[in-house]
């Protein structure tokens, strides 16, 4: 509306520098939700340190298979896709889309954890690459940011909203 003031968050995208402006009013239809907090990064650290679950065997339902739990948005879904193609890497190799899959993903997957764990972004890859590969134990450090905002897509926001919450609740 004309002559109506907005309040808006400011995302940069970071795998591209682009820069997205979203209407806080707007945040939740958007696909936007805080950084994960303490509880739920104990969980994805679970997950990434569990055994494979049961994949398809032929490389193309498995890519689609993969690439629907990452679609979801869903935190979870997205750390077992990371953990199972970095499981299926180690035992037999991946295909050029598994292996293109597999590096998004765990960007996405450690650009979270930067802001969660309070890393940069290099140090959040190597912590993750670490725990996928065994020789870091899944574990949190303390003082996670709680008032950063990140889409469901990965793309991380530059901008502290304190009533994000509400105004997601009233966006509902």
């Amino acid at each position: 509306m004309l002559g109506e003031v907005r309040e808006y968050l400011t995302i940069k995208i970071l795998h591209n520098d682009m820069t997205v402006m979203v209407p806080c009013a707007n945040a939740g239809k958007a696909g936007l939700r805080r950084v994960i907090d303490e509880d739920t990064v104990k969980k994805v650290l679970s997950v990434l340190s569990a055994e494979v679950s049961e994949m398809p065997k032929n490389w193309n339902r498995r890519f689609k298979h993969n690439r629907d739990k990452i679609k979801t948005g869903d935190i979870y879904e997205l750390a077992e896709v990371v953990r199972n193609l970095a499981l299926r890497e180690q035992d037999k190799g991946l295909s050029t889309g598994e292996k293109q899959m597999y590096t998004r993903a765990k960007k996405i997957l450690a650009s979270e954890l930067m802001y969660a764990l309070e890393k940069t972004e290099d140090e959040a890859e190597v912590h993750l690459d670490g725990i996928l590969t065994g020789e870091r134990v899944a574990t949190i450090g303390d003082g996670l940011v709680g008032e950063r905002i990140v889409s469901i897509d990965g793309a991380l926001a530059d901008e502290d909203v304190a009533d994000f919450e509400d105004e997601v609740s009233a966006a509902s």
